[in-house]
Parts: structure tokens; sequence; C-alpha cells
């Protein structure tokens, strides 16, 4: 499964300014969510897969990943970069075993899910950073200091 999702190269996903060529951070997830879901989740069948809910927050120095995925261990996480997409997949198996008087009931589980993100090239790569914690998968991607947002400032006339 993969979803992906295109940042502009521009380093930002808010609209700081009324130039109608750069999307708005609310256009951005309008495109994220509203995109055609695969077959596999309009059929009629359920196969126990879904794609994890994502927080994605900005600030001046980084982004900001979260990812709800309870039950899962740290080591069931596969997180790659190549060539500035972002690829976060998991692929989990589960096994129970009953047994009763006479017989054996085994129960299998699997599940697996893959998001991917094509990363702004403000990310600096280099330095990003990913923690599991109670349930939640959180990534810091800190931004490239020369895209950092500076704060304002008053200019003197002189």
């Amino acid at each position: 499964m993969s979803n992906l999702v295109n940042v502009p190269k521009n380093g930002s996903l808010a609209n700081t300014n009324s130039n109608a060529n750069f999307p708005t951070l609310s256009n951005w997830f309008d495109d994220l969510f509203n995109r055609d879901l695969p077959s596999v989740f309009t059929s009629n069948f359920n196969t126990g897969m879904t794609l994890p809910k994502v927080n994605i927050k900005e600030t001046a120095d980084a982004f900001m990943v979260e990812m709800a995925v309870p039950g899962l261990k740290k080591s069931d996480f596969h997180i790659d970069l190549d060539n500035q997409v972002l690829s976060i997949f998991t692929e989990t198996k589960v096994e129970n075993e009953d047994k009763k008087a006479n017989y054996t009931r085994r129960e299998f589980g699997y599940s697996s899910f893959k998001r991917t993100f094509n990363l702004p090239e403000s990310v600096n790569d280099e330095k990003i950073n990913a923690k599991y914690t109670d349930g939640i998968l959180s990534l810091l991607l800190p931004k490239k200091e020369e895209a950092k947002q500076k704060p304002p400032r008053t200019i003197k006339i002189s």
C-alpha cells in the first residue's frame, strides 16, 4: 500500500503571502486526503488493513509527523529515505494458539501498511529523528538552516 504525498519544492507547506502559485496548508491536506483510494479499500470485503492516521505540523525550524500505530513494537517499523522520499512501513504476524481437549485451534493475523511522503528540499535529511512512544510514531524533520523562518525585525532608515 502506498500513499504518496507531494510537498512543494519551496520548502513550506503554509502560504505566507498572497501569491496564488504557492499551495496553502489547507490545500495540501485536501490533496492528501481527497485522493482516490486503492480498490482494496473500496471493495465489498474487509481485508483488515487500514492506513494509520497522520498529523503533520510545521514550525519555523522543522516538520513534525505523528502517526497513530498502537499495539506495535519499535522493531516492527522500517523507515527508509530514498531520494527525498520518506517511507514508513511495517508488516506484523500474530499467532495465537489455544489447545483444548482433543484439538488445537490457531488464529493467524497479518497486518501491514506503508505510508510514503515526498519531502521538501528544505528538510535536512541527515538529522531526521524518529521515536515510538505509547502507540505514537513521531518523526522530527528539521529544516536546513537556510530554509528556517527568520523572526520579524525592524529595519531602521538611515
